[in-house]
């Protein structure tokens, strides 16, 4: 396997990760926020409150995906220095 393409696959996995763990928290605050200020007449209320609570769960959650995709990287970029059986020993490709 190319290591570009493991580089390829993982940048589409933490695009799509941060991609949902930005817009769920936030889309889903706006519209229980809005629907919550319908019901009860407080108009923006209930989505600032919302809005501010998913900001700060979308930074704790987007906080820890990038220790963790850091983790990952390093291992698969530490992992793409050893040969592997395709290799060339001289190095060349």
């Amino acid at each position: 396997m190319s290591t570009d393409a493991a580089y390829y696959r993982l940048a589409m996995r933490i695009f799509a990760d941060f991609g949902i763990t930005i817009a769920v928290p936030s889309v889903g605050a706006a519209l229980l926020g809005s629907w919550l200020d319908r019901r009860f007449a407080t108009e923006p209320r209930y989505v600032v409150i919302l809005l501010i609570l998913a900001f700060l769960i979308t930074a704790i959650s987007v906080y820890r995906k990038a220790i963790y995709y850091g983790r990952v990287f390093n291992s698969l970029s530490n992992s793409s220095d050893k040969p592997s059986l395709y290799d060339d020993p001289s190095g060349r490709r």
